[in-house]
C-alpha cells in the first residue's frame, strides 16, 4: 500500500562531476556547472576539498577546505558577480 505523504529528500547538496572542463553541484534536483574559467579557486585543488562542500542555508555553499562560499544565482549567472579573487599562481605570476 503506498504511502500517502512523501518523506524528506535527504540526498543534500553534493559535487557529482569533476572534469577538466569545471565542476557539476547537484541541490535541490538540479544540477548547477561551475567552470575553471569562472571559478577559479577549485581547479588545482584535490578532490577531496572539492568534494567537501556543505550548504550552509538553501541555495548557499561553502567549501571549507578551500574557504569558498557561493550561492546559486552566482553559480548561474557567473557575469552578473564579475569580481573574482585572484589565485595564488595568478598572484605570483603578476608580482613584478
Amino acid at each position: 500500500m503506498p504511502s500517502s505523504t512523501h518523506g524528506i529528500c535527504t540526498s543534500g547538496t553534493e559535487v557529482t562531476n569533476i572534469s577538466s572542463h569545471g565542476i557539476w553541484l547537484l541541490t535541490s534536483g538540479k544540477e548547477l556547472f561551475m567552470s575553471y574559467e569562472d571559478f577559479p579557486w577549485f581547479k588545482d585543488q584535490p578532490v577531496s576539498a572539492i568534494i567537501n562542500v556543505e550548504e550552509l542555508r538553501k541555495g548557499h555553499f561553502y567549501w571549507p577546505d578551500i574557504d569558498v562560499d557561493l550561492t546559486e544565482a552566482m553559480i548561474e549567472s557567473p557575469d552578473r558577480f564579475p569580481l573574482k579573487a585572484q589565485t595564488k599562481s595568478k598572484q605570483r605570476s603578476q608580482t613584478p
